[in-house]
């Protein structure tokens, strides 16, 4: 599958960053508005994902290392998208000379952390009624 990445703002692609995270998180996972939206988002690097110029995946960056809201809309899972946006937020990492990352990872989804170097360090913890962990990687 062709796909184009690219790294944005908010400012610049809130309207297609916002529809991906509500698809994922609000709709099919029920997080609630209020958990999804803060005042964070300007002030990261946001990653943005298309296809045939359609909005399909994202992520994000804070400028502590803390890497989250990575979504894939469905039909576009399984592909190697999700695995492009974290090498995506790793690289804006390194450009930003950040030596330490870390993310919340939902409990599904640790093993594709680990396969990309993460390592758990925390307990389980309750996010927005969905079990995670926090997961490190030093650059």
């Amino acid at each position: 599958m062709n796909y184009n990445i690219q790294v944005t703002s908010w400012e610049k692609d809130k309207s297609a960053l916002s529809k991906i995270r509500q698809k994922v998180f609000i709709e099919e996972q029920n997080v609630p508005e209020e958990l999804e939206w803060d005042d964070d988002d300007k002030n990261c690097v946001h990653v943005l994902v298309t296809h045939n110029n359609t909005p399909i995946a994202t992520g994000r960056i804070k400028m502590d290392g803390h890497i989250g809201r990575i979504a894939v809309l469905k039909n576009y899972r399984d592909k190697g998208i999700g695995s492009a946006v974290l090498k995506a937020l790793i690289d804006v990492s390194k450009t930003l000379k950040i030596k330490s990352i870390y993310l919340h990872a939902q409990i599904g989804a640790i093993s594709f952390y680990e396969k990309h170097g993460f390592k758990i360090s925390s307990e389980e913890f309750m996010d927005a009624g969905i079990p995670h962990k926090t997961m490190k990687m030093d650059l």
